[in-house]
Formats: structure tokens, sequence, C-alpha cells
């Protein structure tokens, strides 16, 4: 049964300053995503896979912004599952350059802002949504999940997407979520998670070095959500999806002799060959799954 008092302090609680170690991760794990020419790398590849950049649509640059498992098809999926309604002003904790967001504003009718600590990523996804014609249906800040810039009760649902792997307080963070949604709200969850025991290898796409990995259990992602006032909706453990996946990103790669010009190695910078073949091998071995997982703010 949950402590209506943890509940209740779960809601009311101001975001707490972050430690100085909490702080000095946050910084790494933003140098990790940042790259200063970003947003014209992603021109000159959409220029390059034969789109107009100066009449682009929210869908031509879903092969680039989606960076997650997937892609499309998983926020398609995700959107499914959580159920927002047209009108919903929703949070996207972790937004990225904004693919999702854009998402949930052109195909769901949404209000959404996104947070991000990688200030390249936000100052990109600000620019993108104008060029697609979305900057009046979403916005973008940068600043910490572990210290949302918004009062309590501002949002209608919230949603993140390979996210949480980022970050080790995870209580923390899902106090925060949960402080700034109205109660009745539901948080969409999809992230890599820990579903076997063994050594994962590095570097990976969201973490160079362990030391800014923390992928954890599925019990521990529900016991960090009830404690902070979430009861568990559904959850679906997508490892199957992710192989199909991977299987066929490899496959079409090879036969391709290289990744195409539009993609999300463009997000990944450095080392992508040994990063995809990593978390292949990762999940393949049954370590790792994105997992899916809907709740609701009590």
């Amino acid at each position: 049964m949950q402590n209506p008092k943890l509940n209740d302090d779960a809601l009311a609680r101001a975001p707490k300053p972050r430690t100085g170690a909490t702080a000095g991760v946050e910084s790494q794990v933003a140098q990790h995503y940042a790259r200063t020419d970003l947003e014209q790398a992603i021109l000159e590849a959409l220029a390059a896979s034969g789109k107009d950049i100066d009449k682009l649509t929210p869908g031509d640059l879903s092969p680039v912004d989606e960076f997650h498992t997937g892609g499309r098809q998983t926020t398609a999926d995700l959107a499914a599952q959580a159920n927002f309604a047209p009108g919903m002003h929703l949070l996207d904790v972790g937004c990225g350059i904004g693919g999702a967001s854009r998402f949930f504003a052109a195909d769901r009718g949404c209000r959404v802002t996104g947070i991000d600590l990688t200030q390249e990523y936000v100052e990109t996804a600000e620019a993108l949504a104008r060029r697609v014609g979305l900057a009046g249906r979403v916005s973008y800040r940068q600043a910490s999940a572990l210290a949302l810039p918004f009062e309590a009760g501002t949002f209608d649902g919230a949603y993140m997407m390979h996210v949480g792997m980022n970050i080790e307080d995870k209580p923390a963070l899902f106090a925060e979520v949960r402080r700034v949604l109205k109660p009745g709200s539901r948080f969409a969850i999809f992230d890599v998670m820990r579903t076997g025991e063994g050594q994962l290898r590095f570097p990976l796409h969201w973490a160079t070095v362990p030391e800014t990995s923390f992928v954890v259990s599925p019990a521990d992602y529900r016991d960090a959500l009830q404690a902070a006032g979430f009861a568990i909706v559904t959850e679906r453990d997508r490892g199957d999806y992710a192989r199909a996946f991977f299987r066929e990103v490899v496959a079409r790669t090879a036969e391709a002799g290289g990744p195409p010009p539009l993609g999300i190695h463009i997000l990944m910078k450095t080392d992508v060959p040994q990063k995809l073949a990593n978390v292949v091998h990762n999940i393949e071995e049954g370590l790792i799954a994105p997992v899916e997982i809907i709740c609701r703010a009590q």
C-alpha cells in the first residue's frame, strides 16, 4: 500500500539543489551529446538525402531526430499506449533535438515543452521546429530533469525516451516529474533497462564510459515510481522488438556499404560502428532491453 505522506511530500516539495557530484555527471553527460555544428550537419544530410531544406516536414526529420531504439515507430507505439489527448500540455523529459515532441504536436495535437541538459540540442530543437512550422506548438529549455524549472501541477502528461540511463537518482527524477504533473496525469517511459547479469560493453550511444551509465532493472523503476506517487498502468519488455530492429539496421548498413547521409549516427558523433556493435551485443546477450512503462500520477 502506498504511503500517503510520501506521495504528498513528492507532490509538494521544491526541486532540491543538485550536489557537486551530480552536477559533475550532468556536465559529462551534456558534453557526451554536444556537437557545435549539429544543425548544419543535419541540414547538409537532409540536402544530401534529396530534401528541400526550405520546405521540410516533421516526417523528413524522423531518421535523425528520434534518438532511441526503433525511431519514429517507437514514438508512435508509446503514444498509442500513453493515449495523450489533443490539446494536452506535455513535458518531454530529455527531449534531445525534439523529434518526439514534434510528433506529439503534429500527429497528436498536443502542446509540448521539452527540457534537455545539452544546450546545443535545445538550440537545434528550436531551429528545426521553426523549419517545420511547429514553433508555436513546441518549446524547449536547457534544464536538469532533477530540478525542473516549472511550478507544481503544470503539465497534463509527461514522457521520456532513453533518458534514465544517464540519471543515477531515479527516485529524485520521478519525484520531480510527479511534482510538475497534475493528479491523474499519465507518465510514459521508454528506457533501456537491466534484464540480465553481466558486464556491459562500452562505449554505447548514451555513455562512453560506465561512470555516466546508470542502467537499472524494471523493478528498480517500479519501486522509484511508486515511491514518487505513481501507479503502474502497464509494463512491456521490448527486447524482441529491439533485437529485430538492430538486426535490420546492421543488415541494411552492410548492404549499403555504410549508413545513409541522414541518421542518428550524426548524433552519435564518433565510434559509431563500435557503439552500434556494443549495444547489439548487450541486447543479444540479454543484458539490457528497452522497456516501456506507463504510469499514472496519484
